[in-house]
């Protein structure tokens, strides 16, 4: 295997292998970010939220759903990319430091493994309705709602090539 691939496959991790960096980066003195969510179709509305996620702290922890967990939310047409598509887009970019797959509808029992300082997500959700929350603020952890970059979604690029390959 390539050693660039190799160096990204590194940063996929099982729950107990997260456990135990994150534990280990909290004790070297870092300030974890965390965040979740299926990223299907990487785009540039995803670069500029988890590049902005990865500003407030040291390091990123992203938790990805799972192919079955994704259909379980969006429908039995997603996700578009496979796991390791996904997986190793994710892991690729520098601003990302771990990338984490989870089988459950939410992240919750990632986050209790991660504790991490401070939990984001992206602009349509609030604060208090983010999964894990009270959590990370009974540690005495921020939440926060990032804003959207308008026009990029990977509904839009679902509905653009749907539209432009109907005619």
């Amino acid at each position: 295997m390539h050693e660039g691939i190799e160096l990204v496959r590194q940063k996929i991790m099982d729950r107990d292998g997260i456990r135990l960096t994150a534990k280990k980066w909290i004790a070297e003195g870092h300030k974890l970010v965390f965040t979740n969510g299926c990223f299907d179709l990487l785009h540039f509305g995803h670069l500029h939220y988890l590049s902005q996620a990865r500003d407030l702290g040291d390091k990123l922890i992203v938790g990805i759903n799972s192919a079955a967990s994704v259909q379980r939310l969006k429908g039995p047409g997603r996700p578009i990319n496979d796991e390791t598509t996904r997986f190793f887009l994710l892991a690729a970019l520098q601003f990302v430091d771990a990338v984490v797959p989870f089988e459950e509808d939410t992240p919750l029992d990632l986050i209790r493994a991660v504790q991490p300082h401070i939990l984001v997500k992206g602009g349509d959700w609030k604060p208090e309705q983010i999964v894990g929350s009270d959590l990370v603020l009974e540690a005495g952890g921020q939440v926060l709602s990032l804003p959207f970059v308008e026009g990029y979604s990977t509904t839009n690029i679902e509905q653009t090539i749907l539209t432009r390959h109907s005619s």
